[in-house]
């Protein structure tokens, strides 16, 4: 039995814009100054994540010496900030949106990041190519629950069976395969093994409308 492709869910941060790598200075920078050096132990809770999740987080290394609601406002504040100031589409990003239009295929940003971030990327990349988005706080429950696709999901009208996620963090990955998409993993800071369903590249340059139509394929 063969699907075919009708949608690409895109995560945001390190996927489509060079913008993971803000997040991790960011969350270095608060870490520092509750006197915390960040580690790889820490990567998987602050990766891929809300900035409450990342934000609780770093109140629990602190042992209390810090209000998560307080590191949750200034890490959405400097993000924010650098985001405005630094965000750069990843190499061939936008040509592959430009092809997945041309091709007729529909295509949603599914962020772990808050709205006000989203809006700031949409803003740069051209809100044109997304049938919609979704940005933290906007689901019961964000990254790595399976909310925020399902979310997008449901306002495409799309089966997720005929949909390909695609994915830089293992906890992205976790949150699209939980609603039951196949994933095309770009990894950025941190490694994503391959699996049923799942591949993995090195590059958005690698990545074609036929490669996607065949992993929607590949039931």
């Amino acid at each position: 039995m063969s699907t075919e492709l009708q949608a690409v869910l895109f995560d945001m941060d390190g996927t489509l814009v060079d913008t993971e790598r803000l997040w991790l200075r960011t969350v270095e920078t608060e870490a520092l100054g509750l006197g915390l050096d960040l580690t790889d132990a820490d990567l998987p809770f602050v990766l891929g994540r809300s900035i409450e999740d990342s934000a609780a987080h770093l109140a629990h290394r602190a042992d209390g010496r810090a209000e998560t609601a307080r590191l949750g406002t200034a890490l959405e504040r400097r993000f924010t900030e650098l985001v405005r100031g630094q965000v750069v589409p990843l190499p061939g990003a936008v040509e592959l949106l430009s092809a997945l239009r041309t091709g007729g295929v529909a295509t949603a940003l599914v962020s772990a990041s808050p709205r006000p971030v989203v809006d700031t990327v949409l803003d740069v990349l051209g809100r044109h190519w997304f049938s919609t988005s979704v940005a933290a706080g906007e689901t019961p429950r964000t990254k790595p629950f399976p909310d925020p696709y399902r979310a997008a999901l449901a306002a495409l009208g799309t089966d997720p069976t005929a949909c390909v996620a695609v994915e830089d963090s293992p906890t992205g990955v976790e949150s699209a395969e939980a609603a039951g998409c196949a994933v095309l993993a770009v990894p950025s800071l941190t490694p994503v093994a391959p699996a049923p369903r799942r591949t993995v590249t090195r590059s958005l340059l690698d990545v074609d409308l036929g490669l996607l139509r065949r992993l929607a394929a590949e039931l």
